[in-house]
């Protein structure tokens, strides 16, 4: 199944959902960061967070950026996503191994530690949106829910899931938001979270084959669902060597010649990406060129 997400209301537009399997973009992030299985599944859930946030932005230059910050070994993961699909991520250390935790599983939770979860929303203006709260678990589905309710008075439920294989590749991956609007009524919520109740885990659902539409048929039974649009998801870096150029000509004349003087190339890498970027002792000296002309024309 190619990786997707819908988007639904339900309830008379009393409730908000979107669900998501994005099994293909985290495997791809997998790879690009040779990531640890804990760190796998950490990164993996937040991508997935990523793709159905990034939906509720309304224009097409806008950008979200998830942040998480712990004390723990992986001391952190940046995501960033657009209204598109697009997604792109990395952990600060990608190679953490610890203990499964009390329940045998990976222990996401013991590698972030505490710390904080920031969500910032570009939407072309002057400051970008910055709301930021405390992890609650390190889990970083319950940190988003509490991240929804006390930053943007939401009330919402937040299920997110990476299944490795034994061999460390991911076998599931995906996730939802469930979102009540403020007119909804008691029935409704306790309804819900009726529902909401007898989920075991989003791995389980989609290891039992079903899809995003599936999944948010069974969390919104009862209801009528109506599906509002499907989403195309995919891991996506707009990095490029001009793109890095621009910031090695940003960096300084000194140290540009400090590199040229050394005599050797240099290879740059992108965060989110992993793509490495070789610059020839040719192609420094170009740059700084670029560096000295662009100093003249400012004076």
């Amino acid at each position: 199944m190619a990786d997707y997400m819908v988007r639904a209301t339900a309830a008379g537009a009393q409730i908000r959902a979107f669900a998501c399997t994005t099994k293909e973009l985290v495997e791809f992030a997998r790879k690009a960061h040779n990531t640890s299985p804990v760190v796998s599944a950490a990164l993996g859930r937040l991508l997935s967070a990523g793709c159905m946030m990034g939906s509720m932005l309304k224009g097409e230059e806008d950008l979200l950026t998830l942040q998480i910050r712990g004390d723990g070994p992986m001391v952190g993961l940046t995501v960033t996503a657009d209204s598109q699909g697009r997604v792109k991520g990395y952990p600060i250390v990608p190679d953490v191994v610890i203990p499964a935790n009390a329940k045998g599983k990976l222990d996401v939770g013991g590698a972030i530690g505490n710390g904080y979860l920031q969500v910032i929303r570009d939407m072309g203006l002057k400051e970008p949106y910055v709301g930021r709260t405390e992890l609650q678990t390190g889990e970083i589905a319950e940190d988003l829910t509490y991240y929804f309710a006390t930053s943007e008075q939401v009330p919402s439920s937040v299920g997110l899931g990476v299944l490795m294989e034994r061999d460390n590749t991911v076998k599931q991956a995906g996730g939802f938001i469930i979102q009540l609007m403020p007119f909804a009524e008691d029935a409704v919520i306790d309804k819900l979270e009726e529902n909401l109740a007898k989920v075991t885990s989003v791995t389980s659902l989609l290891s039992d084959g079903n899809t995003p539409e599936q999944i948010l048929q069974i969390l919104l039974e009862g209801f009528d669902v109506e599906f509002n649009e499907t989403l195309p998801l995919s891991f996506y870096c707009n990095c490029s060597k001009t793109r890095v150029e621009k910031a090695l000509v940003s960096i300084g004349k000194k140290e540009l010649q400090d590199m040229i003087d050394e005599g050797k190339e240099i290879e740059v890498n992108c965060h989110f990406c992993n793509h490495h970027y070789v610059f020839s002792v040719e192609e420094l000296k170009g740059i700084l060129k670029e560096t000295n002309h662009r100093k003249r024309d400012e004076k």
